[in-house]
């Protein structure tokens, strides 16, 4: 069986999908942005904030911790700016790190957004 789920307290959804699917013990998060949040225009370190914060509202909803998570993929406009969100990164992983791949791209759903992470988690 296939579970589709909004959070009511992340920014909604702005476009045709859901912040996340659960299906085989397996929790799939969408890409999530600071897209229409406080820091849509502000610096990639807020910006990688708040996704985070979203990324651990979502874990604490499903009863889930950062240990939880399996991969995540993280979007950036520019692959020279890693290294001032590593630590930030380190920070929030803890001692759990999870497989992960970066990849950059010329664009993301809005001009001011400069971070997308996606990830997946064990249920």
């Amino acid at each position: 069986m296939i579970e589709r789920i909004n959070y009511q307290d992340l920014p909604q959804a702005a476009g045709p999908y859901v912040h996340a699917t659960k299906h085989n013990n397996t929790l799939y998060i969408s890409g999530l942005t600071a897209y229409e949040t406080e820091v849509q225009s502000s610096s990639l370190i807020a910006q990688t904030t708040e996704i985070l914060s979203q990324l651990s509202i979502i874990l604490d909803c499903e009863g889930l911790v950062k240990n939880n998570l399996v991969k995540l993929t993280i979007f950036v406009r520019d692959i020279g700016s890693l290294t001032s969100i590593r630590e930030l990164l380190f920070q929030f992983y803890e001692e759990s790190l999870p497989a992960c791949s970066l990849v950059e791209v010329s664009k993301l759903i809005h001009p001011d957004l400069l971070v997308e992470i996606e990830a997946i988690a064990a249920l």
